[in-house]
């Protein structure tokens, strides 16, 4: 069930910012992204590929739907057709299979480099090292994807300075590489923030949050 209420302040909230909204609607049905649909959301986020091809199957088709979990090479072909923006792409082998993939659909799909912020093991990203590494590769090949920015995890911490200073670091990690501009790549989004932090998120920088619970109510 969603909240009305929760969605209409938060799109108050983030209006000053002009940040862009993501709705997470991974494991919830149909119905309520039907809801926030007709309150005017069309960016929702899924974690899963197959549950995001079902629904996308049956819901509007301006929706722009985003895939923000871990995504694995051999799912790709399954969300290329369709999909607006990849959150989590964490090696260039993933960014070449997006490319040749889009390139079977005539696409060029968006994507974000997921770096890893957190003091946690279990998130996947980009170091400070493989990002420079990528960066001064030459991907211009890759004619059928756009790095649009960067898209980062803080650790699950009730410390609001650790999550911050994590924040902070990827703000100067897109900073550094801002002024890349090619073919496929001009970064312009920092995807960081979800439910519990995106206030502290947008403070530091963020221009796309990822906003489940809070609209959802708890999984």
């Amino acid at each position: 069930m969603i909240s009305t209420e929760a969605y209409k302040l938060l799109i108050e909230e983030l209006k000053p910012t002009n940040t862009t909204l993501v709705a997470v609607s991974k494991t919830k049905p149909v119905e309520d992204i039907s809801a926030l649909y007709e309150l005017g959301q069309r960016y929702f986020g899924e974690n899963y590929v197959q549950e995001l091809v079902d629904k996308e199957a049956i819901l509007p088709k301006d929706i722009r739907w985003h895939f923000i979990g871990h995504l694995q090479s051999n799912k790709v072909k399954y969300i290329a057709p369709f999909v607006h923006l990849i959150h989590g792409v964490d090696s260039y082998k993933l960014l070449q299979e997006i490319n040749k993939q889009a390139a079977k659909y005539n696409r060029t799909i968006n994507c974000l480099l997921q770096v890893h912020i957190a003091q946690e093991e279990t998130k996947f990203g980009f170091d400070e090292a493989e990002l420079e590494q990528l960066f001064s590769s030459d991907f211009s090949s890759l004619t059928h994807i756009n790095i649009v920015g960067m898209m980062g995890m803080a650790s699950f911490s009730e410390d609001k300075e650790k999550v911050g200073s994590e924040f902070q670091h990827l703000k100067s990690l897109f900073n550094q590489y801002k002024t890349i501009n090619t073919a496929n790549c001009q970064l312009s989004i920092i995807s960081m923030g979800m439910s519990g932090d995106y206030a502290l998120a947008i403070h530091e920088g963020s221009t796309m949050v990822r906003i489940g619970s809070l609209l959802f109510g708890n999984r």
